[in-house]
């Protein structure tokens, strides 16, 4: 099998359950914001996924990766077994531990997050919720592990319908507040309860076992500080929005980044199939040359659709949501783009997991989370949120920056002159567009095209050779 149709194969497969669990709440977006009476109940419940987040990576602290890892380490049934059951025992304690913190200390994270401590009861829900999700993420590990497609294909699809056939008629009601989290809730309690049902023969209490703990931890604590720089990318500038303006313009900035994280598909199918594909090809003799091209071709692809994303940003927000969210455009091609910076690193930052040296990454990615918050502090109190995701996406770039160079210089990847000069254009067509063209679809528009004319002719030897393979196949 070539290595072209393995990546696409791989992402296919693996990708499409975390896309379908993503497009779910996409295209239900619109019906919830023009539901709720206000940005701040949207603002709120945003807030309460942002605790929920920190709060299950905390929890598992790693350790569905290291199960994960560990899993594979012997064919023995009885040592697959001993390791879930352990995983699933330290979890839960973990989960349990950070619900109870998170009750004690509900005043402050209300005020913190939700900027007024009457809405502490939220956190009560966000709490047991951490505890739900923790647990859940390695309840439903083994059907993971044991490659059940379909399985994970029809839980992924019913999760998030779940959801919101609980939370509309909720605000149909008039539960503005709870309505999203509380269904979330319900939702990550029924997924829990069916893959415990089809995944219980994997766990057991008589099977924990103390001494696979210090191998599980020797993988799972390394793993931790990246859950934090990401949710630091992720999540900090919606925490800044809310204390240096207020809860409305956090509910006004998740809607724009949320329909800019639409390029999260294009990211969670990569992902998906990614890790497979690099590691199965990271002993061949091109190894440095076909990363480095992968790199390139996903970038220059993140760049054209972004280009359209610019285009019709205004045109789309002015079609699908209430006046009071139509600022949100703004943000939206940043917030599209940052996200595929981050599936570019993670390109580039596998060749040194590739010679075993897995530090630089952290340092790299921290760099650029650091530039991200110190920009959050001086953008946002000047531009509002834009300039929350301005910061959000030259902290990517930074990080991407920063890595691709180091990797240069370690001969570990190669960077063609094509490439830097697609990525200056990119850029310059930001700046034009946000101050002459933001609103204009038409000028956009054909401005994107030409874009796009402009990256097909440098990569035309490629495309040439694609399309006489396609036909050659056909032949």
């Amino acid at each position: 099998m070539s290595k072209g149709k393995l990546f696409i194969e791989n992402m296919l497969v693996y990708g499409l359950g975390g896309i379908i669990s993503k497009l779910v709440p996409l295209l239900m977006l619109p019906v919830v914001t023009r539901l709720m009476p206000g940005t701040t109940y949207f603002g709120l419940s945003d807030m309460s996924n942002t605790v929920l987040q920190f709060g299950s990576a905390v929890a598992v602290i790693g350790m569905y990766d290291a199960m994960y890892r560990m899993f594979f380490e012997k064919e023995d049934e009885k040592f697959k077994k001993e390791i879930c059951s352990t995983t699933i025992v330290f979890t839960l304690t973990m989960s349990l531990v950070v619900c109870a913190l998170m009750i004690v200390g509900k005043d402050l994270i209300a005020k913190y997050f939700f900027k007024d401590t009457q809405y502490s009861y939220l956190v009560y829900i966000t709490a047991v919720t951490v505890l739900v999700s923790a647990t859940n993420t390695i309840v439903a590990a083994p059907t993971r592990m044991q490659n059940k497609r379909k399985v994970f294909l029809v839980t992924n699809t019913i999760s998030p319908i779940l959801s919101y056939s609980i939370s509309i008629p909720l605000i149909l009601t008039g539960h503005y507040v709870i309505a999203l989290p509380l269904a979330a809730l319900v939702a990550g309690v029924s997924m829990e309860f069916i893959f415990y049902i089809l995944n219980r023969s994997w766990f057991n209490i008589k099977l924990f076992k103390k001494e696979y703990l210090k191998p599980l931890l020797a993988i799972a604590i390394p793993l931790f500080p990246n859950f934090l720089i990401y949710w630091i990318f992720n999540s900090s500038d919606k925490v800044m929005i809310t204390n240096i303006l207020d809860v409305g313009q956090a509910g006004i900035y998740s809607v724009g980044s949320k329909l800019g994280h639409a390029s999260q598909l294009i990211y969670t199918a990569f992902a998906g199939g990614w890790q497979f594909f690099a590691f199965s090809t990271m002993k061949e003799k091109d190894q440095v040359g076909s990363n480095s091209k992968i790199f390139e071709y996903l970038g220059i692809i993140s760049y054209v659709a972004t280009a359209f994303v610019c285009a019709i940003s205004y045109w789309f927000f002015k079609l699908v949501f209430a006046e009071q969210y139509l600022v949100g455009y703004v943000i939206a091609p940043y917030l599209f783009l940052a996200p595929l910076l981050q599936m570019l690193f993670q390109v580039a930052a596998n060749q040194f997991l590739v010679v075993k040296k897995t530090w630089p990454n952290m340092f790299i990615l921290l760099s650029g989370a650091i530039i991200n918050v110190i920009l959050n502090l001086t953008l946002i109190p000047v531009i509002g949120i834009e300039g929350a995701s301005i910061a959000t996406l030259i902290g990517y770039a930074v990080s991407d920056i920063i890595c691709v160079i180091i990797l240069c210089k370690m001969k570990l990847m190669v960077i063609s002159f094509r490439f830097i000069v697609s990525t200056l254009i990119m850029t310059a067509f930001f700046f034009v567009w946000r101050l002459s063209m933001s609103k204009n679809i038409w000028l956009g528009l054909v401005i994107a095209m030409c874009i796009t004319m402009i990256y097909i002719f440098l990569y035309r030897n490629e495309l040439i050779l694609l399309i006489k393979k396609r036909k050659h196949k056909k032949a």
